[in-house]
């Protein structure tokens, strides 16, 4: 029997989410909002807090699909790292990405405080704060096909923000755990760990891009280069489970695959066919992750947010406005970023439900309330985050009403 050994409940649990996924695609052209939305949309529907189609314990099943699903996001967005590009924006876009990170984690860290939350709490939630989703804000771009000079921007500083945050993130949680438990500060976990983390990633994906491009000399066919790029994503996922279950290493799956597809793009001179089947080919495994991520989300927690999760909002939306502004204007980028870039940059989703179980397990005994806000904020920021970022690429003219009208023309076509 070709599907022995297979849990049936999981595959049948895989087809709810593509159908009720594909559903939901009719209902936002309907409203004029992005798949994304309805995608996440779809998955609270089905998940356990309402109609319970996916169970907690498929969801604990299919937890991989996130993890693959963010190695091909970072590849993506690696992609676009091209060095004749970054030479232009390359300086302005580390100031930005600098500005709107920290000042994000600065502003909830010292709102959280200052209305009287417990320290290690506030400055883990601050942590937590510095990370915009680049899966969301990439299927945005996609499926209207936008593109000038904010989404030139726009790329390179989510991928940029993804390191920012993952070394704010273990330096909070470092602290964090020092405030909770009155142990001292070193410079092992302060900044060593971190910056192995951190270094090391970026080491293990440049070896991985080299090595990619060198094989995709010898196979020449798109298929097999397609072939190639999803073995070296699932490799570099379960290359980070080898080394910290079998080493003590802890390393990033997003920094290792972001690079390593920065490391090829950079190499190879025939990269177009095979990034377009690679995206024709994970389209369906980004709309699994996305419904599965609207699945984790319970509804019944958000009357417990409480003024905790309203102040995060606030806080890391003006962070993030404010900070991509003020660092738009010191660089003097474009007056169309300048006023648009930082609305863009407000989803948050998939890796920042990583970042909250890695905190609840350094933190045990504050993983109810991390968990509880970390999941409502998320449901908030999944749902208004795409269509914020739709309405500003709108606003700076770089998703075309023509363009929008013609993909709308081809669907129903298709369909």
């Amino acid at each position: 029997m070709l599907v022995a050994g297979l849990n049936m409940n999981v595959l049948l649990c895989i087809s709810i989410a593509f159908v009720f996924g594909l559903l939901s695609t009719k209902l936002m052209k309907i409203f004029n909002l992005p798949n994304v939305t309805g995608f996440l949309i779809a998955g609270l529907v089905i998940g356990p807090s309402i109609l319970g189609f996916v169970s907690s314990d498929d969801l604990n099943a299919l937890s991989f699909i996130s993890d693959i699903a963010l190695g091909f996001i970072a590849f993506s967005i690696g992609v676009e790292f091209k060095l004749r590009h970054l030479k232009e924006i390359g300086g302005k876009v580390v100031v930005i990405t600098l500005f709107q990170s920290l000042l994000a984690v600065a502003l909830v860290d010292c709102a959280l405080i200052l209305f009287g939350v417990d320290v290690s709490l506030s400055i883990t939630l601050g942590a937590i704060a510095a990370a915009t989703a680049p899966a969301a804000t990439l299927m945005v771009i996609k499926q209207y096909r936008a593109s000038g000079p904010v989404v030139e921007t726009l790329l390179p500083v989510v991928a940029f923000d993804d390191a920012v945050g993952l070394m704010v993130f273990s330096v909070s949680i470092a602290l964090a755990k020092v405030f909770s438990t009155g142990a001292a500060i070193t410079a092992e976990t302060v900044l060593i760990n971190p910056l192995i983390e951190i270094f090391g990633s970026l080491a293990l994906g440049a070896l991985l891009g080299a090595i990619l491009w060198l094989a995709a000399k010898w196979f020449k066919s798109t298929a097999n280069r397609l072939i190639l790029t999803i073995t070296f994503v699932f490799g570099a996922i379960g290359l980070v489970e080898l080394f910290s279950s079998q080493l003590g290493i802890e390393l990033s799956g997003l920094l290792i695959c972001m690079m390593f597809g920065a490391i090829f793009t950079n190499l190879t001179t025939d990269e177009t066919e095979i990034l377009i089947a690679c995206d024709n080919w994970t389209m369906p495994l980004l709309m699994l992750f996305f419904v599965l991520s609207g699945a984790q989300l319970d509804v019944t927690v958000i009357p417990s947010i409480g003024i905790i999760g309203v102040i995060y909002i606030v806080a890391r939306s003006a962070g993030k406005y404010f900070g991509a502004y003020f660092g738009c204007k010191i660089t003097k980028a474009n007056p169309v970023v300048t006023k648009y870039l930082g609305w863009t940059l407000l989803p948050q989703a998939g890796v920042e439900i990583g970042m909250a179980q890695v905190a609840m397990a350094a933190l045990p005994h504050l993983g109810s309330q991390i968990n509880t806000v970390v999941l409502c904020v998320i449901l908030v920021y999944a749902v208004i985050g795409p269509i914020v970022t739709k309405i500003a690429l709108t606003k700076a003219g770089e998703i075309r009403p023509d363009v929008m009208k013609l993909k709308n023309k081809k669907t129903q076509t298709n369909t």
